[in-house]
């Protein structure tokens, strides 16, 4: 197999490597302390086509595919995750389901503003008593039999660009009715921002990705045209695990970019740091800890990269993604510690990269999907769980 990537996808892949280092890293600092959206910055990346990398151009996109998305998110994400989990959210969980299961006018209603980033998207999954047991949900939509219409109630949580100035719309998933052994029959529907009883709560004080938006959200009484539902009735459920498979290579994408950029910045600062009268660099015990921490990213890289071009050549990838959404998780949990204790007492100061690193990569053994999950669904695939 070759990994090397193709001209085109190494053109993109020094474009945005260039965009975020001389536009995003100069000024994401600042915001991530004010807990502030960056606007410019995901306006910029906008007009650069990122937010239609893989979707079809006559949708507004740039013909491209998850690889592409995948490149776009590891070097947004050697920099900073807020803005790579904007990215990652607003395609993979927000005009990704429009695009899989949408109706033709649903993708030529949506898509296109979404693709160039004029509005974002997100994907009301999670709830207060149901993350990982997402059958546990209870937010309801029913048919007003009079107007047709679905009437909506029920509260999500932790839902990722969800109430910014530019949310455009929300992809809920409700219990529409039952199964005759009566478990719940899910379905999506689209809810776009605005409607009527649709409350979207305060930011989270959240540990990291603080330049990201994440919120509560809750449903009263909303009502949405029948024409609103998203798929098949009742097929949400197995709509959002093909969801969450695609979104799983996206985030160890992300996932090996921070751990990428703690190698980067590690190395950076040990040929810059002096102790004894020498670059700590110079020390045995750094040179391997630092070699330990590039391994684990590289390897990281060939994880995802495998999931994504099996996705792209549409063979099974269920495995492979959760392979690389487990392995790259836990590495950049590794490799934020490991880069924080080379920085000694400034990797504990906010003005430095890692110390915002080490704050990002905890989420990321959690977020669509926990490392549990993943070892569940592993497990599954060797024929170890019925």
């Amino acid at each position: 197999m070759d990994h090397r990537l193709s001209p085109e996808l190494e053109e993109l892949r020094r474009t945005v490597e260039e965009f975020a280092h001389d536009v995003v890293a100069p000024k994401i600092g600042d915001f991530y302390e004010r807990h502030e959206f960056p606007y410019e910055i995901v306006r910029e990346m906008g007009r650069m086509g990122l937010f239609g990398l893989p979707f079809p151009e006559e949708y507004g996109g740039m013909g491209g595919d998850y690889l592409a998305l995948g490149i776009a998110l590891e070097e947004l994400a050697r920099v900073d995750s807020s803005v790579a989990i904007t990215l990652e959210a607003g395609v993979s969980l927000g005009a990704m389901p429009i695009h899989l299961f949408g109706t033709e006018e649903q993708k030529r209603t949506w898509l296109p503003r979404l693709c160039s980033g004029e509005i974002l998207g997100a994907f009301g999954l999670t709830e207060p008593d149901g993350g990982s047991d997402a059958g546990a949900t209870r937010t309801t939509a029913r048919r007003d039999e009079t107007t047709g219409e679905w009437v909506i109630n029920g509260t999500k949580c932790f839902i990722t660009n969800s109430g910014t100035d530019i949310t455009g719309l929300v992809t809920v998933t409700a219990v529409t009715g039952r199964k005759p052994d009566g478990a719940p029959l899910i379905s999506a529907i689209l809810v776009p921002s605005g409607t009527p009883g649709f409350t979207v709560a305060a930011p989270y004080s959240k540990v990291g990705w603080n330049a990201s938006d994440t919120r509560e959200l809750s449903f009263a009484d909303v009502r949405v045209p029948a024409a609103n539902l998203l798929g098949t009735e009742g097929r949400g459920y197995a709509q959002f695990l093909r969801i969450l498979d695609e979104g799983r290579v996206a985030i160890a994408a992300l996932a090996t970019g921070l751990a990428q950029g703690c190698v980067d910045e590690s190395v950076k600062y040990a040929k810059e740091r002096h102790a004894f009268g020498r670059p700590i660099g110079a020390n045995q015990a750094i040179q391997f800890k630092v070699a330990d921490m590039e391994m684990k990213a590289h390897t990281a890289r060939l994880a995802w990269r495998d999931a994504a071009s099996k996705l792209v050549a549409g063979e099974p990838f269920k495995k492979e993604a959760a392979l690389a959404k487990l392995y790259s998780s836990t590495v950049a949990v590794d490799n934020a510690r490991d880069a924080t204790q080379i920085h000694g007492g400034y990797g504990f100061m906010n003005e430095y990269p890692v110390a915002r690193m080490w704050r990002d990569a905890k989420i990321l053994e959690i977020g669509e999907g926990t490392s549990e999950v993943q070892r569940m669904l592993i497990a599954r695939e060797l024929g170890l769980v019925s």
